[in-house]
């Protein structure tokens, strides 16, 4: 198969090669006739019906299952902060790293409720490491993207790598994975990425993040356009892009998307900022959006662009805009619950009830 992507060192290109084409044949079907086969009206349970067809064809199976469900929570820091683009410092990201160690914040919450494992990545917190992370870090956190790029090609390069190891190896444990972040600054690196991603201005692109004020949102707006200019990314180039004013956490998300890909498991998207990883992995293997799914629509002011951007219709909508993953949990409990349906209900021949309106002289 030709290169998607020809500038793609080898690495990623192979993870790309190996992703499914197609799932085998006649499996949306035999979905669909076991859905009519159920002690329901047919279609009566609507979205929730194709949402197991598409489980169904990246399992790759006719009987999809959902028993092993993990979160992935990756997190890394932003020189642009001290561009003033956020409404907490920097070293919250670390503060929240740790409480998300000990099981304290709102996503451990849900994972303990939805039985989710849920496993926390340095991809670049600031500071000395630390304990129980899966330590994936490239560098104690990205540059100033306002005044020079946000890191070297090698590191945009390792950083998809990383996260394409962590995504390959997640298949083999899980049988559905949600990705969600943590990183103060981070929302100004995503609308960044989505406008030079997808041309969207400054304006469609930046938001409150963790709690701007007014003037706050002036002036992300300003340092995007500042920052849009002086980079001048080439179009359909995701290492460029990354390298220019991406993040560690983005960029692995990204990668972490085209290795789990590549080994059939099914991945939920979180907000905002998963959104705009979503879109690098895209831009390496455009069909993406074939295999995952997108958790909700965040309240975040770029989320709208970015869904329609990504031509995806997201499972909730519930104004959250808080990140960490909560919004791909709640999605997967959904998804747990569709299948849940399929597999366990009776079938119209096992209830011995009639599947057919009776005549009507």
């Amino acid at each position: 198969m030709p290169n998607i992507i020809q500038q793609a060192p080898n690495i990623i290109q192979q993870a790309i090669d190996e992703i499914p084409r197609r799932p085998a044949a006649g499996i949306a079907e035999a979905v669909r006739e076991r859905w009519d086969s159920l002690t329901k009206p047919r279609q009566s349970l609507g979205r929730l019906e194709e949402y197991v067809v598409k489980l169904a064809e990246l399992e790759n199976t006719a009987m999809p299952r959902l028993q092993r469900r993990g979160l992935y929570i990756f997190c890394g820091d932003h020189g642009i902060t001290e561009e003033g683009v956020s409404a907490y410092p920097s070293v919250v990201t670390r503060e929240m790293v740790k409480n998300f160690v000990r099981g304290g914040a709102a996503v451990n919450v849900l994972s303990r409720q939805l039985g989710l494992e849920t496993r926390i990545v340095d991809a670049g917190v600031s500071g000395p490491k630390l304990d129980g992370v899966i330590d994936r870090r490239i560098g104690p956190g990205t540059r100033n993207f306002l005044r020079e790029p946000a890191m070297s090609p090698e590191e945009a390069e390792a950083t998809v790598e990383a996260g394409i190891e962590l995504g390959r190896a997640a298949g083999s444990e899980f049988d559905i994975i949600g990705i969600g972040e943590m990183g103060i600054g981070n929302s100004t690196a995503a609308s960044a990425l989505l406008c030079v991603l997808t041309g969207a201005t400054p304006d469609q692109a930046a938001g409150r993040g963790a709690g701007l004020d007014d003037a706050g949102v002036a002036r992300k707006r300003e340092v995007l356009e500042e920052a849009i200019a002086l980079h001048r990314v080439p179009k359909g180039d995701p290492l460029a892009a990354l390298s220019a004013v991406g993040g560690f956490e983005i960029g692995m998300m990204a990668g972490f998307l085209v290795g789990a890909a590549a080994r059939r498991l099914p991945i939920v998207v979180d907000g905002f900022i998963c959104g705009a990883a979503f879109l690098l992995a895209r831009t390496f293997y455009p069909p993406m959006g074939e295999h995952v799914f997108f958790g909700h629509r965040s309240a975040e002011h770029g989320q709208a662009y970015l869904l329609s951007a990504a031509n995806a219709t997201p499972l909730l909508d519930f104004e959250m805009r808080l990140g960490e993953g909560t919004g791909a949990a709640l999605a997967i409990a959904i998804l747990t619950s569709a299948v849940s349906l399929y597999r366990e209900m009776a079938t119209f021949v096992e209830a011995s009830v009639s599947d057919r309106i009776p005549h009507q002289e």
